[in-house]
This record gives C-alpha cells, sequence and structure tokens, in this order.
C-alpha cells in the first residue's frame, strides 16, 4: 500500500522538523562537550563566521570572492562538458559507426573518479584555472553525452522516417528532429552533470587551486580554523542547492511546456 503524497505544508513542516533536530544535534553535541568545541564549533559560532567572511578576507579573499572564483572555473567546465557533450552524444546515436569508435573509449574512461585526474591537472596545469576546469570536465562530461545520446536513441522512429521520406540531410534531422526530441532527456543529463561538475570542483580546489572556496578550506584546516572550514563546507552546499533548484525548475517548465506532465 503507498502513503498518500504530502501536500506542501506538510512537506515543509516535515522538512523544517528535520533541519531543526538535525541543529539541535549539533548543537548538543558542541555545547555539551562530547564534541570538543574545537573540533565541532557550535551553529551560532559558524553562523556568526559565516556573516564576517562576507566582509572580512580570510586566505587572501572574502567568501563571496572565494566563491565567485570557484564559480567562474565551475562555468568553465560545466559550459565545456556540455558543449562537447550533447553534440557527441547526439551524433553518437544517429552514425552507428561513431558510436562504435568513441564506446570502448568512452566506457573505458569514465569510471574514473574526477578525483583521480588531479595528479595529471596538477603537473599539466599547476594551480592555473586550467587544472580545476579539466576535473570538472571529466566529472560533468559523462552525464552529458550519455544522456543525448539515450534521448536520440529512443527518439520516435516514425519522426526518423518520414524525415528520410522527404529527403532531409542527416544533419537537419540531427537539428531539427533528434535534437527537439531528445531535450528533456538532454535537460535530466545536465541536472546531473552540474551536481557532478561542482563535487568535482570542490575536490580540485582542494589541492590544484590557489583561490576558491576549497582553498580556503585547506588553509582553514591548516589553521586548526575549524567554523571557517564549516562555512566553506555551507557555502558549498547552499550553492549546490541553488544550482540545482534551478535545473529542476528549468527541467519542470519545459517538460510542462512539451505536454509530458501536468
Amino acid at each position: 500500500m503507498h502513503d498518500q503524497p504530502l501536500s506542501f505544508r506538510e512537506t515543509l513542516g516535515w522538512g523544517a522538523a528535520g533541519l531543526f533536530g538535525f541543529i539541535g544535534l549539533w548543537a548538543f553535541l558542541s555545547m555539551s562537550g562530547v564534541v570538543p568545541a574545537q573540533f565541532l564549533p557550535a551553529p551560532h559560532h559558524v553562523l556568526a563566521r559565516f556573516i564576517e567572511l562576507l566582509s572580512a578576507p580570510f586566505a587572501g579573499a572574502t567568501l563571496p570572492q572565494h566563491l565567485g572564483s570557484s564559480f567562474m572555473r565551475y562555468a568553465y567546465g560545466f559550459v565545456l562538458a556540455a558543449l562537447v557533450g550533447v553534440p557527441l552524444g547526439l551524433m553518437m546515436g544517429w552514425f552507428r559507426l561513431l558510436d562504435d569508435i568513441v564506446t570502448p573509449i568512452f566506457d573505458g574512461l569514465r569510471f574514473i573518479a574526477p578525483i583521480a585526474w588531479v595528479p595529471f591537472a596538477a603537473l599539466w596545469f599547476g594551480t592555473g584555472i586550467g587544472g580545476p576546469v579539466m576535473i570538472i570536465f571529466a566529472g560533468a562530461f559523462p552525464p552529458c553525452l550519455i544522456n543525448a545520446y539515450r534521448g536520440a536513441r529512443f527518439v520516435e522512429p516514425r519522426l526518423i522516417e518520414a524525415a528520410k521520406m522527404l529527403g532531409t540531410p542527416s544533419t537537419r534531422v540531427i537539428m531539427e528532429v533528434l535534437l527537439p526530441a531528445a531535450v528533456p532527456s538532454i535537460i535530466a543529463g545536465l541536472r546531473v552533470s552540474a551536481g557532478l561538475g561542482w563535487q568535482s570542483l570542490v575536490g580540485a580546489e582542494l589541492i590544484v587551486a590557489a583561490a576558491g572556496v576549497g582553498f580556503m578550506m585547506v588553509q582553514a584546516q591548516g589553521n586548526v580554523a575549524t567554523s571557517t572550514v564549516m562555512v566553506g563546507m555551507l557555502a558549498i552546499g547552499l550553492v549546490g542547492m541553488v544550482i540545482d533548484v534551478l535545473l529542476r525548475q528549468g527541467e519542470g517548465w519545459l517538460r510542462r511546456r512539451r505536454g509530458l506532465e501536468a
């Protein structure tokens, strides 16, 4: 027997209860001394540090400046992954020969965790922007390609047959038939890709960056500034959540526009 879906108010209430329960447990562990405050600052101390870092520099920049540096790298890597992965996936779904050539290489590389590329990125690019962009690309590229490929492979065959009967060139079939039909799958892939890319960025900045939220956290860890480390974690989570919400809203709008959901 399936549970009845919760209303928006009920969902919000249960979510708030879970959040307050988590904060309450965190505060208890810190303020009771179960975990030393040096290693688990109380929530209000972390919040105060968060507000302070909005204007006070740490590791050479304020928190918004570190976030700006991180987001610039993220944008480069994510956009590059989308620009390469989506067209390549569509073409692999249309040209069987290209699929046969690329798939073995892709399957061999996509299971390598993005963080495993960090040593190469450090050797090739040092602490410049190229290293983090490469690692973000490694994390964001596979979902872009896979979902575009699946979207192209599962296009309604009658649409393709009709285009062929009209003598439409392959390039126009890809742009005017495959691409529009695969858009929902592509958007879903971009949402997954965005999350993986953001996670990959933070891992990259822990090692191969001289600015950014990950770099700030490494410097704070070296100074045993636990509250600053937790501020970085909080900022990462908030930005990732905003990115996911925006993409989810875009996906929902597109699906409603195409009549795929009520």
